[in-house]
């Protein structure tokens, strides 16, 4: 998911960047202590707000400033107004049972309408409107649950919607575009690095047109409802409404905010729709998708069951297994499809999708569960694409790499879970973070001068201090680790949440200390080629008309970026898979939202159906054949398979089968192995449809040959004698 940036973790607090790890109740009713991430400092608190002053009858006379921001226009307006005291800021959300008109909640909520679409972005910036805001960066536009801050607070993509100091009476307002039926409210505070702001309660109003408003009522007093907010920067909590209302617009009124900030939250809407039978307005864009697949989303119980029942509907081409376990003891399993499950097949490229690296971001763990759905679906109806692919690789499926966090997740819901909750494993380890950091290993010994004649370029081992039985690495990276040197993996991607890009390798920075910096591998074009076409064929990524989910727009550059440019990660598994092994792999964001409503799928499908699809036809761009020995014919295990100009070498299988991703060109190919002659060739990759076969036969060396005949317990041949001879003869 979304990485952490390196250079402000050693002092950014829990509210900012998602560090923190929140814990509340869900209304807010007990103010949860804000944990702060390992290694972490609280940040400084802004200025506080100053109250007009008083008059003596208990009134104050001010020129009160109100900006609205609407359509990005800033329009200034100044009235003369005589008003009560403005409500003392509080640090504690309000929570009483006053006949004042505060919400009495004893009860845990439950929300019962989806989200009107602040988060996943469905709401559009237009939509959203203030009555004032501090700058453009803290405009209504940022007022999204779960938004991120820039690295900059004042730049333009701030961490809220913040009103400004003088706004007497605050409002963030939704226009739904039509009358729809409003039940709940999910609010945050700021998103900050250097600042605490949230609101600690609020009322909410209706209206049809935006001028006639009226309030959400308390059912015991019958005055305007006070609703509970937030404690703390980052914990969602949500205010189911006492009766849920009718209208097309919605109006949140800050009442009291923390002591010594400013009057700023995240929001996220509820809503169902209604009838409209007269059709007076356009029907809203509907999300959906015709394939008949299971839709929601599945705890581990219900992923279990689903999975036996793939396997249970194709059983000639699916196989669970698990490679291990995480720290509470749930298993890792991975669904296997093939035309042969169980087998690697001579010549045929083993690939994989990895999800849940991050335990709350779910959309992967979900698309993976669709998948093998959908490609036995397919199977079974005789759809020629989903044949060739299953016919010609092997595909593993983990639809989840970190259960723990993710049931955590689970447990607090979609629209509740917040930013980091969950991210971690049951051990609190980044498992994004936990791979062996083979980088500094290899620029080292470049630096040195010793690659690759006596520090290799591929299949790094790993470093001592990371094998030693008291190594912090999570049983989840120690499981993968192990499986991916069981399966000879040739294409990889590992699928997150958060962001709306595809970042390839390297993902941590050559310089040491640097925050970001363009750190390509030498498979460079390879790494941008798959990046590109999963981007390019994923209908959100490709939909010229949305916003950046964030702080930063990849649509500029193609929703692709190299990762140590956008933030390093030292220890991820692309740079681990690339380095330690023969797997090209790259890291897919898949959605804004981190964990999206499950009335949302079916569109997240759509939108990523068909780049899943294509980039696992990816693994037939290049080169592959068999490196066998000229006698016997045998395949050569671990053989190197060295391609001039790039730095970076592929091995063999055990049955002498490799596979070398390469974009289009001509390129010189040399096949090695221990006790034999190199043997060099041209290998031409072309545009069309690969790979393109190039295979090898190596001739021992006499060496070689006389220490198997040696062993054997045979004669040396005539030949190899001679040869031998004349060997000695020139040394003398």
């Amino acid at each position: 998911m979304w990485g952490l940036l390196l250079a402000l973790a050693a002092f950014a607090p829990a509210v900012g960047l998602g560090l923190g790890a929140p814990g509340a109740s869900v209304l807010g009713l007990a103010p949860p202590t804000t944990t702060e991430a390992p290694g972490s400092t609280p940040a400084p608190r802004g200025s506080p707000a100053q109250p007009p002053a008083e008059r003596a009858n208990g009134t104050s006379e001010q020129h009160v400033r109100i900006r609205v921001i609407k359509k990005k226009k800033v329009i200034m307006k100044t009235r003369k107004k005589l008003t009560h005291p403005s409500p003392r800021v509080a640090a504690r959300p309000l929570v009483t049972t006053s006949p004042a008109g505060t919400l009495n909640l004893t009860e845990k909520q439950e929300p019962g309408c989806p989200p009107l679409g602040l988060e996943s972005l469905r709401v559009s910036d237009h939509q959203l409107e203030a009555s004032s805001s501090q700058s453009f960066g803290l405009g209504p536009h940022r007022g999204r649950l779960n938004i991120q801050s820039g690295l900059e607070d004042g730049d333009l993509y701030d961490g809220a919607w913040c009103a400004e100091e003088q706004d007497t009476e605050p409002w963030l307002q939704v226009d739904a575009g039509h009358p729809i039926r409003f039940s709940g409210v999910v609010t945050q505070g700021r998103n900050s690095v250097w600042r605490y702001d949230w609101v600690t309660s609020y009322k909410v109003q209706f209206s049809n047109d935006s001028r006639t408003w009226w309030g959400s009522k308390n059912h015991s007093s019958g005055m305007d409802a006070v609703f509970p907010a937030n404690s703390d920067p980052e914990t969602p909590v949500l205010n189911l409404l006492p009766e849920p209302q009718v209208a097309r617009f919605i109006r949140l009124l800050p009442q009291t905010w923390l002591e010594g900030g400013a009057p700023c939250l995240r929001a996220e809407i509820l809503a169902c729709l209604v009838s409209d039978p007269n059709n007076l307005f356009p029907e809203p864009p509907a999300l959906g998708s015709s394939d008949p697949l299971d839709f929601r989303h599945h705890d581990y119980k219900a992923m279990r069951k689903l999975m036996k029942q793939v396997n249970e509907q194709c059983p000639n081409i699916t196989r669970i297994y698990s490679i291990g376990k995480s720290h509470k003891g749930l298993k890792l399993y991975v669904m296997e499809m093939s035309d042969q499950p169980g087998e690697h097949e001579l010549g045929e490229p083993e690939v994989r999708y990895v999800a849940g690296m991050h335990g709350n971001e779910a959309l992967g763990r979900e698309l993976l569960l669709l998948l093998m759905q959908f490609l036995c679906h397919e199977f079974l109806r005789g759809d020629p694409r989903v044949t060739r692919l299953l016919t010609e690789m092997r595909i593993h499926l983990l639809p989840s790499m970190n259960p723990d966090g993710y049931e955590t997740a689970y447990r607090r819901g979609s629209e509740l879970v917040g930013w980091a909750e969950g991210r971690w494993n049951h051990q609190g380890i980044d498992l994004n973070h936990n791979f062996a950091d083979l980088n500094t290993q290899l620029w080292e010994a470049e630096d040195d001068g010793l690659v690759p004649h006596t520090v290799p370029n591929h299949h790094l081992p790993l470093p001592t201090y990371y094998t030693l039985p008291n190594a912090t690495v999570a049983p989840e990276t120690r499981a993968v680790i192990q499986w991916m040197k069981r399966i000879p993996f040739v294409l990889s991607a590992n699928l997150h949440g958060g962001e709306l890009v595809v970042s390839y390798p390297f993902d941590m920075t050559r310089t040491p200390w640097a925050a970001r910096e363009l750190t390509p591998t030498p498979d460079d074009a390879v790494f941008r080629w798959l990046s590109t076409v999963y981007a390019g064929t994923n209908r959100a990524m490709q939909d010229t008309d949305r916003r950046p989910c964030h702080s930063q727009d990849f649509s500029l550059h193609g929703n692709v970026i190299n990762g140590a440019d956008w933030h390093t990660v030292p220890g991820s598994m692309n740079d681990f898979s690339y380095l330690h092994t023969n797997c090209f792999e790259v890291t897919v964001e898949l959605s804004c939202d981190k964990f999206p409503h499950e009335n949302e799928l079916p569109q997240e499908w759509e939108n990523n159906k068909d780049a899943l699809l294509t980039y696992l036809e990816q693994v037939r761009m290049g080169i592959a054949g068999v490196v066998r020995d000229k006698d016997t014919e045998l395949g050569i295990a671990d053989a190197v398979i060295a391609v001039d100009g790039i730095n970076h070498d592929v091995t063999t299988a055990w049955g002498g089968d490799y596979w070398r991703l390469l974009t289009p060109g001509d390129y010189m190919v040399t096949a090695s192995a221990e006790g034999y002659h190199k043997v060099t060739r041209s290998c031409r990759v072309t545009f069309e449809e690969g790979p393109v076969p190039c295979n090898f036969l190596l001739t021992k060396t006499p060496k070689e040959r006389l220490r198997e005949l040696l062993a054997a317990g045979a004669k040396i041949p005539p030949d190899l004698r001679r040869r031998l001879e004349r060997l000695r003869g020139r040394r003398n």
